[in-house]
């Protein structure tokens, strides 16, 4: 039986590139909710890790695989066997404003979206998700606040943790977003600071890292976090590359998370 009252999957006939879509109607988000799939090629394996990637503002669920190219990234890493074959997750971010922050607000969870809708759809309707027991967790931007965030909050759920170009406190929506932060405060402070929420769940923190580009807008805030983490003692990966708040960035960067995830397979 179902998780969901409705499920949709793409028609085997007239996908491409190894790309599947999914619509799943959520009670977290009280509507529907897209996630773009990528599958290996010829995988036959039902047990794949399931890489979740997480879109920035503005975005929705096609957003890393045709403005960044994901699956292309992954595949080619896959035949230079380079990572094991793992399925790529994009799910929308729930559609709300510019962008929802992947957090609880507005009578909404875009949180528990990703933690608990995500991988049950997965899991359900894609044959080589049916027996993971891997589950990973990235993001851009906005998506790299989610994914830190929530990586760190659900340890029991993702086996390792990655972000680019992150977002690192709520606050810095304003740079992005036109909708009014109160839309966003929390009752809990830990879910609008990155460093809260892994201070808060040090004890199964799973395996950490992070980058930004050297002229991105948030490199100051993601050297504060990383700062904050040694001082802290909070084992975790940070670098820094040429590049900036861009697809440029986050497409050749990309790779740098694969092949994390794939040291946890």
């Amino acid at each position: 039986m179902s998780h969901f009252r409705t499920t949709e999957l793409s028609n085997s006939q007239f996908e491409s590139n190894n790309l599947r879509f999914i619509t799943v109607k959520s009670q977290n988000l009280k509507g529907r909710g897209d996630i773009c799939v990528f599958i290996p090629k010829d995988s036959t394996d039902i047990d794949l890790p399931i890489a979740i990637l997480l879109h920035g503002v503005y975005g929705s669920a096609w957003s890393w695989s045709l403005s960044g190219g994901a699956h292309q990234t992954a595949q080619q890493l896959i035949n230079q066997h380079k990572i094991k074959p793992m399925i790529l997750a994009m799910p929308s971010d729930g559609l709300w404003g510019d962008g929802s922050a992947y957090t609880k607000h507005s009578g909404l969870n875009f949180e528990k979206w990703i933690v608990e809708d995500v991988i049950q759809a997965i899991k359900e309707l894609i044959p080589q998700a049916q027996h993971s027991n891997k589950t990973f967790i990235s993001g851009l931007s906005m998506g790299g606040f989610g994914a830190l965030r929530i990586g760190a909050k659900y340890g029991e759920v993702f086996d390792a943790i990655s972000a680019h170009s992150s977002i690192t406190e709520l606050q810095q929506m304003e740079l992005f977003i036109e909708e009014d932060l109160a839309n966003f405060r929390q009752e809990n402070s830990e879910d609008e600071s990155v460093l809260k929420t892994i201070l808060m769940h040090k004890d199964k923190l799973s395996p950490l890292r992070f980058d930004c580009g050297k002229d991105d807008l948030l490199i100051k805030y993601n050297r504060l976090l990383s700062v904050a983490l040694e001082n802290n003692n909070i084992p975790h990966n940070y670098q820094e590359f040429d590049g900036k708040h861009e697809w440029d960035y986050w497409q050749k960067h990309l790779e740098n998370t694969l092949v994390f995830f794939d040291n946890f397979v």
